[in-house]
């Protein structure tokens, strides 16, 4: 009888309550980073929260939270270079603020609002907007890649998904090309455990999902999603490999989704509190705080500090975003064609008057 186990690499550096397991890589003895990543960790986290709470007050849309899941996104930002591009998905709030992405931008776009995709700090121009179709944007990160390589370029396409994408033909397809092609692009799977209500154990038969990327002819591995340390040492590895030539990189991070998948669900309904509970054992921001603090390099004076910094700098978001104002009503139209189609040139016509109209108070329809 054959075993399908395949081993692949695994790397932690830190315990669940943060205590070290191992040497460290030399760059994590730069205690002015692992602050940084600290802090940002926490802003995505206060942030995420209030983005929440706006929803649940009616001034946003659907949110998808971030919640215990922050260490994936933070690496990643703190790691991409200016001219290299993001192709997310939509739980992806750390790694676009780690890019320059603004608050208020992330509010705009849960808000429906299309200037959010619109992102004014001109490092992140060429990033893609979030992607809400599953795994589609796998291959978009394929044909950004393909630029590079026929460019020569030394960028890196990244772009990440939730499990549940990886059993999609689009992410497979995405695989395969980027196999054939030897591209430059990393793949990074949040493996936070629930496809919506699909627990992993079901949703694929594959030991791991880091394997999937052996078929596709490139390398892959696992981490784990809730130790930044690891996170960011790995991503750092992975996009160093792609940037000079030596292929794709698969990275599956072993997270766990603490909130529900959405504004619009109910996790409670599928899963237990037991199972929650032990989870919230093993996140990621107390996991950093605890190392940190051991090492004398952090104490409750310094958290609340950083506390009452990231709340005004969140608040302040808040406010911008509500200053924005409305859209012209037309703008629904303006990002959907490159160039107007001719064929619907009538219907556009015809919806600019009749929203000319109601602004005047004649259409009473």
């Amino acid at each position: 009888m054959t075993s399908n186990k395949i081993d692949l690499g695994f790397t932690r550096y830190l315990s669940p309550d943060g205590r070290l397991l191992g040497p460290l890589p030399d760059w994590a003895d730069d205690f002015n980073l692992l602050t940084r990543l600290y802090r940002q960790m926490v802003l995505t986290r206060l942030f995420d929260q209030k983005a929440v709470a706006l929803q649940r007050t009616g001034r946003i849309g659907t949110y998808a939270p971030t919640l215990g899941q922050e260490a994936i996104g933070v690496a990643i930002g703190s790691l991409m270079r200016p001219e290299d591009v993001l192709i997310p998905y939509y739980r992806d709030t750390a790694v676009q603020l780690m890019r320059g992405v603004r608050m208020e931008e992330i509010l705009l776009y849960w808000g429906g609002d299309e200037r959010g995709s619109d992102y004014a700090e001109p490092a992140v121009a060429q990033d893609f907007p979030l992607c809400v179709p599953i795994a589609t944007q796998a291959l978009h990160a394929c044909g950004v890649a393909s630029a590079f390589k026929i460019r020569g370029e030394h960028r890196v396409a990244v772009t990440t998904c939730g499990d549940g994408a990886t059993s999609k033909g689009d992410f497979l397809e995405a695989l395969n090309v980027a196999g054939a092609w030897q591209l430059p692009v990393v793949f990074v799977i949040n493996n936070n455990q629930w496809a919506i209500s699909v627990p992993r154990r079901i949703q694929c038969g594959a030991p791991t999902l880091a394997q999937k990327a052996i078929g596709a002819g490139f390398h892959g591995e696992q981490v784990d999603g809730n130790d930044i340390l690891a996170v960011y040492d790995r991503i750092q590895v992975a996009l160093e490999r792609a940037r000079h030539g030596k292929g794709p990189v698969l990275l599956e991070c072993l997270s766990y989704r603490l909130g529900d998948h959405t504004t619009a669900d109910d996790a409670t309904r599928y899963r237990s509190a037991e199972e929650v509970k032990q989870a919230w054992q093993e996140e990621p921001i107390k996991r950093l705080q605890s190392f940190m603090a051991a090492q004398g390099v952090w104490d409750e004076g310094r958290e609340q500090a950083l506390i009452t910094e990231c709340q005004a700098l969140v608040q302040q978001s808040v406010d911008n975003f509500e200053a924005a104002g409305t859209q012209a009503p037309e703008s629904v139209m303006d990002h959907v064609y490159a160039k107007w189609p001719a064929v619907l040139a009538d219907q556009r016509e015809d919806f600019l008057e009749r929203v000319a109209r109601r602004q005047g108070g004649q259409d009473h329809e």
